[in-house]
């Protein structure tokens, strides 16, 4: 299946994991450009960096694969295998950075937003019934099994 054809196949699984990879870089990146601020930002900017680097092992399972991980981490990424899950920690993380308005309105908005549009998709995954379907591209449906 292509990334055309995965992106036609109206799995919001497959939309929840695109967003996803595009809050690891809006995470990582408004992370680092909010860990300069002289106040409280600078802890809601350090959470949005480790956000980051939980999502890059939750999107991209492959990475489990190859990168020598602990096991205790390895048991707690595989807990977000189901739709659900994946909604419940992507709002999690989306809350975390809506709360960091009340030390002071930064551009942190911006990575609480896509968070929560990346809990939206899985979320309507979960309701309409449908299976989490990794993507290919990101090392979903095998890819990872083909390595060992």
């Amino acid at each position: 299946m292509t990334l055309a054809e995965e992106f036609r196949s109206r799995n919001f699984s497959i939309y929840g994991q695109w967003t996803g990879v595009l809050c690891i870089f809006l995470c990582f990146a408004l992370g680092v450009a909010n860990i300069f601020h002289a106040n409280f930002v600078i802890a809601f900017s350090i959470v949005c960096l480790v956000c980051s680097f939980v999502i890059i092992f939750i999107e991209i399972p492959l990475l489990l694969r190859i990168c020598p991980t602990s096991p205790k981490f390895d048991t707690f990424i595989r807990k977000f295998s189901s739709n659900y899950m994946r909604a419940a920690i992507y709002l999690g993380m989306s809350v975390i950075q809506w709360v960091s308005i009340v030390a002071m309105a930064t551009s942190l908005i911006v990575a609480a937003v896509f968070l929560l549009i990346a809990a939206i998709f899985y979320a309507l995954a979960g309701f309409k019934g449908q299976e989490f379907q990794g993507s290919k591209t990101l090392g979903g449906q095998g890819v990872a099994q083909m390595i060992i």
